[in-house]
């Protein structure tokens, strides 16, 4: 039961941040986490982090889907070149918070 219970939240989740009204809030919400937080990295690209505003980096991480630059952005990622901490080094943002923000940075490079 559980399984199936995990399985309905997992396509509530991919629903949601799919949905243009649901992105379009969640970026709405992560312009003040980004910048509180996020801008240190992507407004210089310290680290390798890709730019805000910068479509050629954007680009390819955005074919991915936001919910795996999601989880990249909670998990923390090693990437070819630069790499991302677990929360952007911030542990007291939630979850929701690193989603908005990302869906922020993506509405702002595509």
């Amino acid at each position: 039961m559980s399984r199936i219970l995990s399985a309905a939240l997992c396509s509530f989740v991919v629903f949601a941040f799919s949905s243009s009204d649901a992105f379009a809030a969640n970026a709405a919400a992560g312009k003040s986490v980004y910048d509180a937080s996020c801008a240190t990295c992507h407004k210089t690209g310290l680290m390798g982090a890709p730019k805000f505003g910068d479509k050629a980096a954007w680009a390819p991480r955005i074919k991915q889907g936001l919910p795996v630059l999601v989880a990249h952005s909670i998990k923390g990622f090693q990437g070819k070149v630069g790499m991302m901490p677990p929360k952007g080094g911030n542990a007291k943002l939630t979850d929701q918070q690193i989603g908005d923000s990302v869906a922020y940075m993506v509405s702002g490079s595509k």
